[in-house]
């Protein structure tokens, strides 16, 4: 995958769909709202019928809709073929094979951010003003993309886009919490202008971060809607076991450069969902052992330093005593 270097980020980016022309480094052209949804899938055979329902019910329905499915074992791809054969905005692929690490990690090797390239190499996706990236197990409410259309049309800095995730374990029916200026890696939406600028995704663990500090390094803003809600089939970093899932995130922690203090903090609060406690040794364990191994941080002196900003401002924000009204 060829690198690009973009004004303002040194080193050089790895960036999705390099191959096609080199198209980061172009500016988008005038265009009304169209929208282009890519879902990669990976055995999703027992959710990919809801999805595809939440998403034929859409008010404001996209304007193609690739899903690409990525090695599944199961029978995704034969439902997949069979449920949307009579929906004309969809199209089904297969991603090509690509040789693995040992240990088949697809999060650790970003399998989800190579299909999702591959699907946007099927089309000619900068004719389209809206990109999103909706995961194979996240069924939408009818409302989603219009509101989301709506705020972006309302909003000209508005660059990535989501909203709430909603899953339930153990029969409870919870929300993921969320940062306002965090959005889910299983459903964001991008403005195309956004898109280019950053210079796509990274192929790496971590990318779902990194997009959001570039974009907002770039001075355009990062929402997830308190009043959109999706439904998450399958309950947060499930796929290879909770614990593995919250050490992921340390390691992600470490390779977008959050500092130790703000990690220790952020290991507390994680602590205090299921698994109790363990849950945040996980989260600290994954950026320790990032730190002290072979893990790569984003290799790019003036996102640290804008990351590590941020995180003083937050955390300044956090401390500061509430202000005192004035005397009567």
């Amino acid at each position: 995958m060829a690198a690009l270097k973009l004004a303002g980020c040194e080193p050089p980016l790895r960036c999705v769909a390099t191959e096609v022309g080199r198209p980061w480094d172009r500016s988008p052209p005038e265009m009304s709202q169209r929208l282009l949804v890519v879902t990669p899938v990976h055995n999703e055979a027992a959710h990919i019928e809801r999805v595809v329902h939440g998403m034929a019910s859409q008010a404001r329905r996209p304007d193609r809709w690739v899903i690409v499915d990525d090695a599944s074992a199961d029978d995704t791809l034969a439902r997949l073929r069979s449920i949307t054969a009579d929906l004309d905005f969809i199209t089904v692929l297969e991603a090509p094979r690509r040789a693995q690490e040992p240990g088949g990690d697809r999060l650790l090797f970003a399998a989800e951010v190579h299909a999702f390239t591959h699907g946007l190499e099927s089309v000619d996706w900068r004719s389209f003003s809206h990109i999103a990236k909706l995961d194979g197990d996240i069924e939408l409410p009818p409302e989603w993309y219009g509101t989301l259309l709506t705020r972006f049309a309302d909003d000209p800095r508005l660059g990535i886009a989501g909203g709430q995730l909603s899953e339930t374990v153990d029969g409870i029916e919870r929300r993921i919490p969320i940062p306002s200026h965090h959005v889910h890696g299983a459903l964001k939406t991008y403005a195309l202008e956004c898109l280019l600028e950053i210079g796509g995704l990274q192929s790496r663990l971590g990318w779902d971060s990194i997009d959001e500090a570039y974009a907002r390094m770039h001075g355009w803003s990062t929402c997830s809607f308190e009043d959109l809600s999706a439904v998450h089939h399958r309950p947060l970093a499930s796929r290879d076991g909770v614990l593995r899932g919250r050490a992921r995130h340390g390691a992600c922690a470490y390779i977008t450069h959050q500092g130790l203090g703000w990690v220790s903090a952020r290991a507390f609060k994680v602590g205090r969902a299921r698994p109790v406690g363990i849950g945040g040794a996980a989260f600290l364990y994954g950026y320790l052992h990032a730190a002290l191994g072979s893990t790569t941080a984003v290799e790019d002196p003036e996102l640290r330093r804008f990351v590590r900003g941020e995180l003083r401002g937050r955390m300044r924000r956090a401390v500061r005593p509430p202000a005192l009204g004035r005397a009567r």
